[in-house]
Order: structure tokens, then C-alpha cells, then sequence
């Protein structure tokens, strides 16, 4: 199933989304294919296939789907209410930890991954009944290995969850409600046990596809929060799993970090991927994020055939901490006058439009406050057809050296230093001793000076001394923001204090510190008035 088989089954299965949750079962998408009446080659096994992938559009960029629930929970971006605008009031249950059981995004997200876990399902068992065909081990294998990361998705976020493994089950039937450890060892060892049957090959043909080098990511990132799930640490294992994709020789980091969010990515031109989820800006649109953050003063600028909606900023505390010679920050924000793509000033009521690094608060906002996100390239009318890159070399890279300074004493803290300073030599071409980072700065607190902040004063100060290898937080954060990163991240990461997770122990814009429950989403009230085998976590 080559790229433009994804994307154009993306096109045509589109309306689909959402119409099933785990416990409706019932779509029937190849009842047309029979073993009996139909020789079927390894071809059609793509076309069986390409469904259960075309899910990972509705879970990423579907509305109120995964991007939100790991960006918008995180100390980096906020959506505000926006004076005058009426909207953002959607995002606030998020910034604030207040969220229930009847989140929209919690809901919205299940769904979505449910449906990707029943595509495959229903892939796997229509791949079973034909007989003799060539590829049929590889396929399924793959298949396992793709439910297994959808199943990652709910483990990450919700813990405890129904496991459904097939798709023949009886009318009316109700999956039972599995523990936090069954579906994280479901999750292990299904990989495991595919990894042998997993292809090596990195090329156009699997692009978008699960390689075993996207399961062996998977399991990296199991095991790095192995602790926060269950008290345990994995550093070890985690490691291993990056160090066989370090070693594989088939990633290298791109000489510009732009160029990993460009529209036009594949597995020749960008060798920093590991695993994708492909989009078009013509037959599989979805990547809408320009819209919801830029103001609809920007359209002229990047030319957009729609008017933006004006919402989404970067929180100013976080924007103060980067460096103002890392080619990041202009990579990934924008901020300051603005022009139209010819040059000219955007005027607005007779001043130049300016977005300023500054917010009201997140419960009112005036049109132009916060900088905009703009890491994702905005090209052609649309600007919605970048594809994210779910898993990519630097990921593994700064997992390989988080691994190293918990782990590793003085040494690996040294080892750690000189991974981060390979990924930084990219964002500090003018000065190149500033990507120069040592173990003993890794080993600081963290340069975001935490604490409410209101009309642009922080006006109780926390600071980020306290949190135990913040330095290094800090460049998770200039690497990955906006990469569904940020909320996997603060969890992990503690304060001194009482050793709390960043995610609840800090405060941020209108953020304040929360309780420990808040780092598991409630199941979904909808789910639970479907299914009565589902329980709820604790706190919800």
C-alpha cells in the first residue's frame, strides 16, 4: 500500500468517521468479498488494508482528537476565549484540568481510535478466510502491530480499557472492562511477538505503513513512562528499542527542521521518518491547524483560499524561554507586524496587525495576543495536507539520551549532552557554540518561569528551578512542540517537591496546580451509558 493508496482510500472513507464505537460492530465494508467468489492477490490485500490506516486521520486531526488532548492540556499552547470572536470557551476545561466525564475531546478521541481498532479487526478477519495468498502472514502481522498502537493511543490516555480483538462477536455483545496492566502487557506482547514479521525496508512503498522500526518506537514509548503507568522504570528497555532503530542506518536528522514539517514529505526526501500518517491537500485534508490558530488577518498573507479562525497561541512564558538565535522559534511561531505574502502591511483599524507575545488570560483574549503556530508549512489554497510525523530520528535520539541521564550517572548525563547538542547543531547554524549543551546543564532546572500570569505579568513566580532534569524538559519542548508530545512529557518529569509530575504541580496562564488524577482522562460518559461493563477512574 504505497502513499497515494492511503491517501486516496482517505478520500473515499472520509464520511465514515465516527460513526462506530467499540461497542457498535456492525458496519459491513467487505461484504462484497468472499473467498468463493473472488481470487484475491496481494494487491487486494493493500486495498483490505489501506481502511484500518485511513482511521489515523480521524484519531490525529479529527475534531477535538488527539493533537488537542496532548497539546492543549500542556504548558505550550492554549486555545483562549477570544473577545469579539465568541469562540475558544471549548478549550478551556482543558487548560484549566477541569474536565469531566462528559469532555467532548475524551469521547471524541475513543471513538475515533475504537474505529481504527475495528478496521482492523474487521481487516484482519476478512485477510483470514482467503486462502493461499501471497503476503497474507505479513499483512496480519502488521495489522496487530497497527491495533497495538491504537491501543497504545487509549492505554497513554485513559489506562484501563475494553480490549477487542475481532470482529466476528454476537449481536448486542459488550466488551468487559480490562485493567491498566492487561492492555499494557496486550500491548507488549502483541508487538513483540510481530516484530520478526515486520518489514526493515524504508522506502515509498512503506511510507505511512507500520516497519518494525514504528513498533519498536511504540515500545520505546511504553516503556519511557513505565513508571508514571505503574512505578516502575524501563529505562533499559527503552533503550534498547531506540538503539535497534539508531542502528538500523535508515534515519538521519534533515538538515533543516523545517523541512520535516513540509507538504511535500516522503520516505526518499525526508529520511527523519519513522512512522507517518499521510495527508493530501486535495483528497485527504485534515491537517486544519493554520485555520484554528492564525487570525483571520493572516489569510493574505499565506494566501488561503478560507479565512483562518483566530484561536490558538503559544503561552507566553514558554515563547520567553527560547533562545532568540534558535531557528526553531521562527520555525515553528509566528509574531510581530505582519504582511501580506507581496510584502504590504496588514493594517486593522488604521494600525499595523501585530501579534503580540502576551495574553489577557485564557478566560479573554483580545484578537491579537499570543504568537501563532505556524510550524506545520502553509502551502498552496489550503494549507491542509502536511503529514505529521507521528514518530520521527529525533525522537528516537532524545529518548536514546533521556534514557542515558536517568540512568547513567555522570557518564550518561555526558552521553545525553552530546545526543542533544547532534539534534541542536541544526537550529544554531550562526552560532554554533550555542548548540553546545553539557550533562551538567541537563541536569538544571527547567528556563520556563512557571506561576500565574495574567495581562502579561506573572504575578505569583514558581519558577522551573525545582524540576529535576528540567534542562532537559526544556529541550523536549523546543524539539517537539505541537508534536503531541507535551502532556506524555509533564507527567514524567517531577518536581522536588513532594515528587509531583510537572503536568499537576505547576501553574501556567490561567492554569493551576491540579490533582493527581487529571494525568488519566474519565472514561467518557457516553461510552459508559452504552456499555455498562465500563467502570470509570479514580477522581471522575
Amino acid at each position: 500500500m504505497t502513499t497515494h493508496t492511503i491517501k486516496r482510500y482517505l478520500s473515499v472513507l472520509v464520511f465514515t468517521a465516527g460513526m462506530f464505537s467499540c461497542t457498535n460492530l456492525d458496519e459491513n465494508l467487505y461484504d462484497l468479498i468472499t473467498a468463493e467468489e473472488t481470487e484475491l492477490t496481494a494487491d487486494d490485500l493493500n486495498t483490505i488494508i489501506a481502511p484500518a490506516f485511513t482511521r489515523f486521520q480521524a484519531v490525529y486531526w479529527g475534531w477535538n482528537g488527539l493533537f488537542d488532548v496532548y497539546e492543549e492540556s500542556s504548558d505550550l499552547i492554549v486555545t483562549p476565549y477570544r473577545i469579539g470572536n465568541g469562540w475558544g470557551d471549548l478549550y478551556l476545561d482543558l487548560h484549566k484540568h477541569q474536565w469531566g466525564p462528559f469532555i467532548e475531546h475524551a469521547n471524541n478521541l475513543w471513538i475515533a481510535v475504537y474505529n481504527g481498532i475495528t478496521y482492523s479487526n474487521k481487516a484482519m478477519l476478512t485477510i483470514e478466510t482467503i486462502p493461499n495468498v501471497e503476503g497474507k502472514e505479513f499483512a496480519l502481522a502488521e495489522l496487530r502491530a497497527l491495533r497495538a498502537i491504537y491501543y497504545y493511543i487509549l492505554f497513554d490516555n485513559f489506562r484501563g480499557v475494553p480490549l477487542v480483538t475481532t470482529f466476528d462477536l454476537p449481536k448486542g455483545y459488550l466488551p468487559e472492562h480490562n485493567t491498566a496492566k492487561e492492555v499494557y502487557d496486550f500491548i507488549e506482547s502483541e508487538l513483540t511477538e510481530v516484530m520478526p514479521l515486520l518489514t526493515e525496508t524504508v522506502d515509498r512503498s512503506t511510507y505511512g505503513r507500520v516497519t518494525r522500526w514504528a513498533a519498536r518506537m511504540t515500545l520505546a514509548k511504553l516503556y519511557l513512562n513505565s513508571e508514571v503507568y505503574f512505578g516502575t522504570a524501563r529505562w533499559a528497555d527503552a533503550l534498547t528499542q531506540v538503539e535497534d532503530v539508531i542502528n538500523s542506518g535508515n534515519f538521519a536528522l534533515q538538515g533543516s527542521y523545517a523541512d520535516n514539517f513540509k507538504v511535500a514529505n516522503d520516505a526518499v526526501s525526508n529520511k527523519e521518518q519513522i512512522f507517518t500518517i499521510p495527508f493530501d491537500d486535495i483528497n485527504a485534508p485534515g491537517s486544519y491547524y493554520p485555520y484554528k490558530t492564525l487570525h483571520a488577518l493572516s489569510q493574505p498573507t499565506y494566501n488561503m483560499r478560507e479565512s483562518p479562525w483566530g484561536g490558538s497561541c503559544g503561552i507566553p512564558q514558554f515563547i520567553d524561554t527560547y533562545d532568540e538565535d534558535d531557528s526553531r522559534f521562527t520555525d515553528c511561531w509566528l509574531g510581530g507586524p505582519q504582511y501580506t505574502s507581496s510584502g504590504e502591511p496588514i493594517m486593522f483599524n488604521g494600525e499595523h496587525f501585530t501579534y503580540v507575545n502576551s495574553v489577557t488570560s485564557a478566560d479573554g483574549a483580545e484578537y491579537n495576543e499570543g504568537f501563532r503556530f505556524v510550524k506545520y508549512e502553509i502551502a498552496g489554497l489550503d494549507g491542509k495536507g502536511n503529514d505529521v510525523p507521528f514518530y520521527r530520528y529525533a525522537d528516537a535520539l532524545m529518548i536514546q539520551a533521556e534514557c542515558l541521564l536517568r540512568s547513567g550517572g555522570a557518564a550518561g548525563a555526558d552521553q545525553a549532552a552530546a545526543i542533544v547538542t547532534e539534534i541542536r547543531r541544526r537550529a544554531f547554524r550562526n552560532d554554533p557554540d550555542k548548540a553546545v549543551v553539557t550533562g551538567a546543564e541537563l541536569l538544571e532546572g527547567s528556563r520556563y518561569n512557571y506561576g500565574p500570569y495574567e495581562a502579561g505579568v506573572i504575578t505569583e513566580e514558581e519558577g522551573g528551578e525545582d524540576i529535576i532534569y528540567g534542562r532537559f524538559l526544556d529541550e523536549l519542548a523546543w524539539e517537539f512542540v505541537g508534536e503531541h508530545h507535551r502532556k506524555q512529557d509533564l507527567i514524567r518529569f517531577k518536581t522536588t517537591e513532594e515528587s509531583k509530575s510537572v503536568y499537576i504541580a505547576k501553574s501556567w496562564l490561567t492554569h493551576k496546580p491540579s490533582a493527581k488524577f487529571r494525568e488519566v482522562y474519565p472514561i467518557p460518559q457516553p461510552q459508559r451509558e452504552t456499555n455498562s461493563n465500563l467502570g470509570q477512574n479514580d477522581g471522575y
